[in-house]
Order: C-alpha cells, then structure tokens, then sequence
C-alpha cells in the first residue's frame, strides 16, 4: 500500500473527441500505475465535485451559471478552445473536487496525488486554453475559508504561463504563485505571478533545473507556505506538440524530485496536479505523468528516513 492516495475519477475525461489535449490520459495513468504494481486498487480514492458553493470563492456567479445552464457564448467557447458538453462540465467540477481532496491528503499525509485538474488558465470570470475551472485556486481558497491553512504556493511547472492563477491571486500575500513556463508560446498576455521564469526556445535540463531551483528554493524558505501546489505538467518535454522547451524523460524526472524533496525538507506537505502533456505519442505523456507519481514515492521515502 502507498503512503498517500491517488485521487481518480473515470468522469475526469473531458471528452473532447480527436483533439490535441489527449484527456483519455487520465485512465491510461491510472491503468499505467496498476499494471505496473506501483500501486494496487485499495491505494485510489473517488472525489466528488466541487460544489457550487466552493467554485463561487473563486469564480463569479455568471460563468458558474453560464457552466451549470450550458449558456455559453461563441466568444466563451473560442476563448477555451474546447467543445462544450454537460460531460466536460462535470469533468471540470470533479477534478476541483479532486484537486481539494489531493490537498486534503497532503495536509494529513505529506503528499496527495490528483490524476487530473491542473487548469491553470481559467480566470475568475471565464475559461481559456482548454481551462474551464481553476481547481488549484478552488482547493486553496476552501481550505483557507475552513482554517485548514493560511498560506500556499502554487509552483507550476507546465510549459505554459499560469496566467488564470496570477491573475486569481494577484495582490494576494497569502499565495505564491511561481510560473516557470516557455516564454514564446501560449498564452500572449502573461500577468504576473509573484514570480515568473520565462524560458527561452529550446531550454534544456541543466539550465531548465537551475532556474527552478533558485526561484523555487528560495520561494520555499523565504515564504515558508503550509502547502505546495506543484502543477506538474507532462509538456516541457523535448517532444510535445505544444512545448518548446526540451527537457528529456530524466530531466522530467529531476524536476519532479526537486519540487518535492525542497518541500519535505521543510516538512512541507505536496499536493499534486498533473495539467499539460500532447507528446507525440500519447505513451509518453502517460510515462511521463506515472514519473511524476514515482518520484513523489522516492522522494517522500527519502525524506522518511532522514526525518
């Protein structure tokens, strides 16, 4: 049995049919972990979506509405690039869901592992980039209400600027949001996050992990958070579809063991989110994300023993 959870649900298919964001990744994870012997059935847990009260700390009434009633408009759907369904609707709502019970998790246990969520591009008030729902700011915005925690950081590794969650919290002293993101490359307009590292084309490991690492360490002891949010996209690989940079599978790797063993050295508990991954072969989004999970063990068993 793991030391912590993997946080899974079968409705976290957003399905989009034959698009780039391949979401039957998520059932290709768990099946990955499974088949693996990396964990057993006993080592997931089900959430259940967020609900109306929750999204409403965050996003406002209209695009909660909007959502729920399917109202919305040509400009809404360009703005997030996706079909519009009652299922993505519910996919989206559940992986927030998922989101604050992997952070519920990290508090009690060191680490919780949500297979999905990651939307870092939804605003307050509408989606973008394939982002309807910002669950990392849903789950951080619920445990503050509840007194579960004051302060978090959000350190997001996608390929891509988390401009919906610096744009969330901006002028929020509670919440650190760090963006280490391909600077040429969706989305245009960028609003800062409390730091952000933008990565020239075709960044590799050496300097990719040593920029994370100054930013990233120096957020941890200067800021001090009771949580980390790590946003663990799949896309800095050197072969994805919508990257730029060019990290290999073992820089990947380096990256993941980075962002947890700087937290566990402070006693900081992780909660995962996996966003991003369009490789060109879906095999290797779904490797790279069952990493994430396996660097998280080693790592949390490291720290266990030094502790």
């Amino acid at each position: 049995m793991l030391p912590f959870k993997l946080v899974y649900h079968e409705g976290y298919d957003l399905h989009f049919g034959d698009h780039v964001f391949p979401t039957q990744k998520y059932k290709l994870i768990r099946r990955r972990l499974l088949d693996s012997g990396f964990c057993g059935p006993e080592d997931f847990l089900e959430p259940s979506p967020a609900t109306r009260e929750q999204l409403l700390l965050v996003h406002t009434p209209e695009w909660v509405r909007k959502l729920e009633a399917g109202t919305l408009t040509y400009h809404d759907i360009l703005k997030l690039e996706v079909p519009y369904s009652r299922k993505m609707v519910q996919a989206y709502f559940l992986a927030a869901g998922g989101t604050l019970l992997a952070a519920r998790e990290a508090l009690n246990h060191g680490v919780g592992f949500n297979i999905g969520g990651g939307f870092h591009h939804a605003f307050a008030g509408h989606g973008e980039g394939f982002c309807a729902v910002n669950d990392m700011a849903v789950a951080v915005r619920v445990l503050q209400q509840e007194g579960a925690i004051k302060t978090a950081l959000i350190a997001d590794c996608d390929v891509h600027h988390g401009n919906g969650t610096a744009a969330i919290f901006a002028g929020d002293r509670n919440v650190f949001t760090l963006s280490i993101h391909h600077f040429n490359n969706y989305p245009s307009e960028k609003p800062p996050s409390t730091v952000d590292i933008h990565l020239p084309d075709g960044t590799s490991d050496q300097d990719y992990l040593r920029h994370l690492r100054n930013a990233y360490e120096t957020a941890v002891l200067g800021f001090r958070p009771e949580i980390v949010f790590y946003v663990a996209g799949a896309d800095p690989f050197y072969d994805d579809q919508l990257g730029g940079l060019s990290l290999s599978r073992e820089g990947m790797f380096l990256r993941d063991r980075l962002i947890f063993d700087t937290a566990f050295r402070k006693h900081i508990p992780v909660a995962v989110t996996l966003a991003g991954g369009y490789a060109r072969k879906i095999e290797d989004t779904v490797d790279l994300h069952a990493q994430t999970a396996r660097a998280a063990l080693e790592s949390m068993k490291e720290w266990a023993r030094r502790w």
